[in-house]
């Protein structure tokens, strides 16, 4: 039960986490977490990540590309039993993107520790691996305060959904039967308390390639949809892709994130 669960500590321990929605967030129309990089400081600013899709200037375009612009958004920042403790606010879009992926990264006005020293809240860590078929997941949505729990069933060549296309999605089994809301929602590794994917869509009608459709296609060019299937984006290539000061730097080694 989400009332019951315990918040993860600190994201480093290998036994199984009990995941509740600690560091999670509420947007105005979308869930997000507090999240932050292996090698991020707490003296860092902290970071919200929820979905390309959910940015308040509206859907980026097929190839665009948004960095540093300008946001003063706020997100309700939830304890381990989901009732919302704080206001957190943005200082600035850090990324924004809808090309190979579909995620939305803020830099708030606050550092690690001072939420913490405030809250008593951690924020969920990314894992820099990529996820693996057959993890017990977790969907922590903010939006709902609702938790949905299943498993990596596998991963997607390409996602198509109306002119945007994702790459190596991860597509659940069929226990996440997630709605409108929970966009941006982190998928925790049961395992790790981890997060490994950012929840962002599902086939709800059974149309092909169309929106709130997405499309399966493989290598080879052949598509197949699954209705009442949702997906998630990948967040392993993203802490790459942020330096010293959890500053951005798309020109870093190894990182692999669309650029503007």
């Amino acid at each position: 039960m989400a009332g019951t669960a315990k918040a993860v500590t600190e994201g480093r321990t290998t036994t199984a986490q009990a995941v509740g929605f600690a560091g999670t967030v509420s947007l105005s129309n979308c869930s997000g977490s507090v999240i932050r990089f292996p090698n991020s400081a707490d003296t860092d600013p902290a970071l919200v990540l929820t979905n390309g899709h959910c940015l308040e200037t509206g859907f980026p375009s097929p190839g665009e590309v948004i960095v540093d612009q300008s946001s003063s958004r706020s997100f309700g920042l939830l304890n381990s039993s989901g009732s919302r403790v704080a206001t957190l606010r943005a200082s600035k879009v850090a990324y924004s993107t809808m090309t190979d992926t579909d995620i939305t990264i803020y830099q708030l006005t606050r550092t690690y520790a001072q939420i913490k020293s405030s809250y008593g809240i951690s924020p969920l860590t990314i894992a820099d691996t990529h996820p693996v078929a057959g993890t017990a997941i977790k969907v922590v949505s903010g939006y709902w305060k609702r938790i949905y729990s299943c498993s990596i069933d596998g991963f997607v060549y390409r996602l198509k959904e109306g002119d945007w296309t994702w790459k190596d999605s991860v597509r659940y089994t069929s226990a996440c039967n997630t709605i409108g809301g929970t966009s941006g929602s982190p998928v925790i590794d049961n395992a790790t308390g981890k997060v490994v994917a950012v929840n962002n869509t599902g086939n709800e009608d059974g149309e092909t390639c169309t929106v709130n459709n997405p499309c399966e296609v493989d290598s080879s060019g052949n598509v197949t949809i699954h209705q009442g299937i949702n997906y998630a984006e990948e967040t392993y290539q993203i802490p790459a892709c942020f330096g010293t000061g959890n500053k951005l730097d798309l020109s870093a080694s190894g990182c692999t994130l669309p650029k503007p």
